[in-house]
């Protein structure tokens, strides 16, 4: 492994190179399918909307980056978003269109249509507003708890009765979103939001030596031993998640970046992403970043996930930490870089072997391309305001 961080030069081509692999996802009967390894579209799963919203989210920043044809890809995400996913029934959209699983709206899917939406409208797409005005209605109606400052996790697709579970994945990028929203509309109101959430959630970590529990109780009570029985669950695991510490860390800094907290956060940030690093580096002797940890920062699952290498140099270069940046990053080249069939291996074992233990194929460049395109923007506005500004 090199220790250096990679040169503009590098970062371009590798953007670039991502964008060619995610373009194979495009299905001319709408939407974005689900990549395998090889890049090509596995058509026994169904279309996700997390997906779609992510494809469209990078494919409208690579077009604001000035990337050829990314608009298209971009206007094709929008579109996926505006009929395939859209529930004109009941309203919001339905976390699955054309399989057979049971239907639910998860806060989740809906922080990434906000996020998407809130980019293309930066970007200014067309319907790109029209479909953030809708997201953030369903949002402020069905997700947002102004009691508890956070969002509620899931509902039926119907919106009866919303599951008896908070999460912090979805709260965490709901903070993400927020901020973008607050770009593309200039209502200060998100901004509030995502500090009020990201409070709420930190304040768990300082508990706990910088491990921020995941799950909680309809009161937000941790729920600590969640999922012990299914602890690779690849949105629910058990125990403490450490590419969320990373990723969490970086939000923080933006957060505070962008005027929405105080000094306080800066302090949050460091135990957040020190307690990763501890926790989580060659936590088992082998180079990468094992996927959880128990609550004493003993690991739990052993793979290596690339959205978490991905999340790990973001959050050093927000920290300043370029050393570990180079050090993470000369990682992935060599382990997690397919010069082969393309993208990122999503998920290595203990030993850095390809494998599909939590995940199935590539079908997300999402976390890959933002490592290689954030890391030359400012922490605050958020990624489309400021490539728009550029």
């Amino acid at each position: 492994m090199t220790d250096d961080l990679p040169d503009d030069d590098w970062l371009d081509a590798e953007a670039r190179r991502l964008l060619a692999f995610a373009r194979c996802a495009r299905l001319a009967s709408g939407g974005f399918g689900w990549l395998g390894a090889d890049g090509r579209v596995d058509g026994d799963r169904p279309l996700e909307l997390w997906i779609n919203a992510r494809m469209t989210y990078v494919f409208t920043l690579a077009h604001l980056w000035g990337e050829p044809d990314a608009a298209a890809y971009a206007d094709h995400g929008l579109a996926a978003l505006t009929e395939t996913f859209r529930d004109r029934e009941h309203g919001g959209w339905r976390s699955q269109a054309g399989g057979a699983g049971p239907e639910r709206k998860a806060a989740y899917d809906h922080a990434f249509v906000l996020l998407a939406s809130a980019a293309a409208t930066v970007a200014g797409r067309p319907g790109a507003r029209a479909l953030l005005d809708e997201a953030i209605g369903v949002v402020e109606e069905r997700f947002w708890d102004e009691d508890a400052g956070a969002l509620l996790d899931t509902w039926d697709a119907a919106w009866r009765e919303p599951e008896p579970y908070r999460g912090a994945n979805a709260n965490m990028h709901g903070v993400e979103a927020f901020l973008a929203v607050a770009d593309a509309t200039g209502d200060p109101v998100w901004r509030e939001r995502a500090a009020r959430i990201t409070v709420r959630l930190v304040g768990e970590a300082r508990e706990r030596n910088g491990r921020m529990p995941e799950h909680h109780d309809a009161r937000w009570r941790p729920l600590l031993d969640f999922n012990r029985e299914r602890p690779g669950d690849p949105f629910r695991p058990y125990g403490a998640t450490v590419g969320h510490g990373l990723e969490w860390s970086r939000l923080v800094l933006q957060l505070h970046a962008a005027g929405g907290g105080g000094d306080e956060l800066l302090a949050d940030a460091r135990l957040l992403f020190d307690a990763a690093v501890r926790d989580g580096w060659a936590a088992d002797g082998a180079p990468g970043f094992v996927y959880t940890v128990d609550w004493d920062g003993t690991p739990v699952v052993r793979e290596r996930m690339h959205w978490v290498v991905a999340e790990a140099v973001l959050a050093a270069g927000a920290q300043g930490r370029d050393d570990l940046a180079a050090r993470w990053w000369g990682y992935a080249r060599e382990h997690l870089v397919d010069e082969v069939a393309g993208s990122w291996h999503h998920e290595l074992d203990a030993q850095n072997r390809p494998a599909s233990t939590v995940w199935s194929g590539k079908p997300d460049v999402y976390h890959a391309f933002q490592a290689c395109l954030l890391p030359r923007l400012p922490l605050h506005p958020s990624a489309a305001a400021a490539l728009a500004r550029r």
